[in-house]
């Protein structure tokens, strides 16, 4: 058959658009080899603001599969409670038959770890991460789920930097998002004197939190999981250029307007300030709010929160919600420790000594500006207008209100956490701000987290023995659906009764409606 001239013409073309296109793809792949950093111009597609590790996404239903996340469903169970393996009556023995549960899960879970790197699909890679957070979380309970945990790290350091560096040319933001939490939450559970795992992740994560085309809430999670790796993991051993400090000034540069040359995200500058404010907790209260111009403190230097003073006051200004509120909490944490300067124990419930003592900003440089600071905090305390939603103007004022309390009237903020085997009292900001970054870091598992884990315990004065008691006391979710449940055998009985009784009291109100008097 002779071929028209068209086809000629379409079949050139599609030649010459096969050929461009590999020429643009070696160019494309040597440009990348010459430069190392090429993934700053680079710009990722942005995810949604409130994009969660623990959120419904469409690669958890495409595990059924693939033998990375095949059995999610009965790895985590289908609503049956782990502490009744095998219905025991007795709490000791369902509460380690639980633990002998959690470990099962676990292992099978961590075996996954190995094989990411090898998976092509992105989108099977974050339904992996998206399952070993759950794991991680929920499973890797005390002392041996530790232990399990620090044998399978290598695989899953691998696979997690794997996916944070590129993962093959085709790593999507929401995989490196979920691989970035991953290792937040593995931090909380390896625990504290780990500076090896610190010098594991400061390149890359710095890397990723520098690189301006990456997507904001990567960089966001990626600045989270360091600072949580500085808090929980890190020690004053670490060099200067690898220790809290340096992520303290990576925090600082990352609250202003401008970064690099291009203008910071809201979100990113609420993040950089929350983590700030989380590293700044573990410092003494003269490094944070000691002045320089201060009669006492006249060889110390400038505390690093007296630094930011000024950014923060424009910062309160934002019209961003998020940024306000992470402004006005580290605005708090630096007045406290402004107000424990030189202050006893035994004086600390005096508030007019607490005006005027050494921590005092009268007299200060800062004065008029905190001044300022604190009047702006009331006004967003009481603000009003239909520029906002009314779920945000009733957060915003409940926060602001706590804020204004410390702030304003000097007063120590006063928290109750109750959790399944007791509760804890927070009386400080820097307890409140350490306890609200690991309860987002753990999301489902706090609560798991906070009765087995023994930094944790460390951290906020919890006493595991007392915990574990009264665990191993307490009602199972079956126990508790036989005997509280709107089905359970008691409840059935207490609604006849009320019944019986209900049809009673209407036959005594009709009674004379009866001709005879008869009952009815």
């Amino acid at each position: 058959m002779v071929s028209h001239g068209r086809e000629k013409q379409d079949n050139a073309t599609g030649k010459s658009k096969k050929t461009s296109g590999k020429t643009a793809r070696k160019k494309k792949s040597k440009d990348s080899n010459a430069d190392p950093n090429h993934d700053d111009d680079i710009r990722d597609m942005d995810l949604p603001e409130d994009f969660s590790i623990t959120g419904t996404s469409m690669v958890s239903s495409e595990f059924g599969g693939s033998n990375i996340g095949g059995e999610e469903d009965d790895i985590f169970g289908d609503g049956e409670d782990d502490y009744d393996v095998d219905n025991s009556k007795d709490p000791s023995n369902r509460a380690e038959n639980a633990a002998q549960a959690r470990q099962a899960k676990l292992l099978d879970v961590l075996s996954l770890a190995s094989t990411l790197t090898s998976e092509k699909r992105a989108a099977k890679r974050e339904g992996g991460f998206r399952v070993l957070f759950k794991a991680i979380t929920q499973y890797a309970t005390g002392s041996v789920g530790q232990e399990i945990l620090q044998s399978r790290w290598t695989s899953l350091l691998e696979s997690c930097l794997y996916s944070i560096r590129g993962g093959g040319s085709n790593s999507t933001p929401a995989e490196q998002y979920a691989a970035c939490r991953v290792l937040e939450a593995s931090s909380i559970i390896l625990g504290e004197d780990h500076d090896e795992i610190v010098l594991e992740l400061n390149d890359s994560l710095k890397k990723v939190i520098n690189a301006t085309g990456r997507a904001t809430q990567v960089r966001i999670a990626a600045l989270r999981c360091l600072s949580m790796v500085h808090f929980i993991c890190g020690t004053h051993g670490l060099e200067d250029c690898e220790d809290v400090v340096s992520v303290l000034e990576l925090c600082e540069k990352l609250c202003s307007e401008k970064y690099r040359g291009e203008k910071v995200p809201p979100t990113l500058r609420a993040s950089a300030l929350d983590c700030w404010t989380l590293l700044s907790s573990t410092l003494p209260d003269v490094k944070v709010a000691g002045g320089a111009s201060d009669d006492e403190f006249s060889t110390i230097s400038l505390g690093r929160g007296l630094e930011l003073l000024s950014l923060l006051a424009l910062c309160l200004e934002s019209t961003d919600v998020g940024l306000r509120s992470s402004a006005g909490e580290c605005v708090t944490l630096i007045h406290e420790c402004r107000l424990n300067l030189g202050m006893d124990d035994d004086d600390a419930e005096n508030v007019t000594e607490r005006r005027f003592r050494t921590g005092s900003w009268d007299g200060s440089e800062w004065e008029i500006l905190m001044d300022e600071v604190k009047q702006r905090i009331a006004e967003l305390s009481v603000e009003s207008g239909h520029h906002m939603s009314k779920k945000s103007k009733k957060q915003q004022r409940s926060t602001f209100r706590e804020f204004m309390s410390t702030i304003v009237d000097d007063e120590p903020p006063e928290e109750v956490v109750t959790f399944r085997g007791g509760s804890i009292k927070l009386t400080s900001w820097k307890e409140i701000v350490q306890l609200n970054f690991i309860r987002h870091c753990l999301q489902g598992g706090f609560q798991i987290q906070m009765m087995m884990n023994e930094t944790l315990h460390d951290i906020f004065g919890v006493d595991g023995s007392i915990i574990s008691d009264a665990t191993g006391m307490a009602m199972s979710q079956l126990e508790k659906r036989l005997t509280m449940s709107k089905t359970s055998d008691a409840s059935k009985k207490a609604d006849k009764k009320m019944n019986k009784h209900r049809k009673t009291r209407t036959n005594v109100k009709n009674h004379f409606l009866t001709a005879d008097g008869e009952e009815i």
